[in-house]
């Protein structure tokens, strides 16, 4: 594996820090809860799409493209981020809007949907959920096109083999953490949405031989149908950087239990967890992905699934801005 072959653009100094819970860990009763402070990322913000479009965004130019056009959910991390990694390389973007809950897209909204505006972006597009996103993102390319100019497509998340290749640097990074600061893990807790961050580190996890289990909580998708696209795209990632190392399928595992009622939709444990992180910790986390990932946390500690004497990682993806536009489900 060579990730140096790869053109690649930085956005962060250093490797993000990895903390001890300690507060939190004794409030639940164990076990011994870690997180990976991945929101102190570069760009607007931060988060982990930040790491998939260090790849991304380097492709996009090495292209030729003078804009990046990409596709989210309402309040979109990754297209806050792609928005900010265009403005910092003097690029334009456009983004795709897919309303996943219908007529919640609101152009005054707080939140992300108000860094949209604040960070300069060219267009959106708001489409209803379930919509070919792809077809309308290279509506736009054709749209610029026509106008002698040429876009380029990020897709949704940063996740494609490419965008993952953040991740599986982030891996590289998690072992040799582990090994400097003498902190063996058990396991890596992190969100699974679009699929990049997940699959990313297994593909590093396993090309680094680390026999470190991930739980992947999902935030949309039902338990088979996410661990089947995971479990591509980890072996695509692997492929791509040259790993030796294949990603078996018995490594991807996903829990669907903290969904709730739909995607971005709050449910009581998000609230609770959310609410713990903040009072105990002082770390803010999101309510569609971060907010979630920590409720399945939580729950699985209490279920005894995480036993009491295990050390655990949670990977903090960020996405507080999105925090704004919730006050009213958040706060008592």
């Amino acid at each position: 594996m060579n990730l140096a072959r790869f053109p690649r653009r930085r956005y962060t100094s250093g490797p993000t820090p990895i903390e001890r819970l300690e507060r939190l860990s004794q409030h639940l009763g164990g076990p011994e809860i870690w997180i990976k402070r991945d929101d102190q990322l570069g760009l607007t913000a931060g988060g982990n799409k930040t790491r998939k479009l260090e790849f991304l965004v380097a492709d996009a130019i090495a292209q030729g493209a003078d804009t990046l056009v990409t596709v989210g959910a309402v309040q979109s991390n990754h297209c806050r981020l792609t928005l900010a990694a265009a403005v910092k390389e003097g690029l334009a973007c456009r983004l795709v809007i897919e309303e996943r809950v219908p007529n919640s897209y609101d152009p005054d909204a707080s939140g992300n949907n108000f860094l949209y505006r604040l960070l300069g972006v060219e267009a959106i597009t708001v489409v209803p959920g379930d919509s070919d996103v792809n077809a309308a993102m290279n509506e736009v390319v054709t749209e610029l096109e026509a106008e002698g100019r040429k876009g380029y497509v990020v897709p949704g998340g940063g996740s494609n083999a490419l965008g993952a290749l953040g991740y599986v640097s982030c891996a590289a990074e998690i072992v040799r953490q582990s090994f400097e600061m003498q902190l063996p893990f058990d396991r890596l807790v992190v969100a699974s949405g679009s699929g990049g961050t997940h699959s990313g580190l297994l593909a590093g996890l396993h090309a680094h031989s680390t026999d470190l289990p991930v739980l992947g909580v999902s935030t949309r998708a039902q338990k088979g149908p996410q661990e089947e696209k995971i479990h591509g795209l980890a072996q695509q990632a692997a492929e791509l950087c040259g790993s030796r190392q294949g990603v078996p399928r018995e490594a991807v595992t996903v829990v669907d239990d903290y969904v709730g009622p739909g995607y971005s939709l709050p449910t009581p444990e998000m609230v609770e967890a959310i609410r713990l992180f903040a009072r105990l910790e002082g770390i803010l986390l999101d309510p569609v992905y971060t907010g979630k990932a920590a409720a399945g946390l939580i729950g699985l500690v209490r279920s005894g699934t995480l036993d009491a004497s295990e050390r655990v990682l949670f990977l903090h993806t960020g996405g507080s801005p999105a925090l704004y536009a919730y006050q009213g489900v958040i706060l008592d």
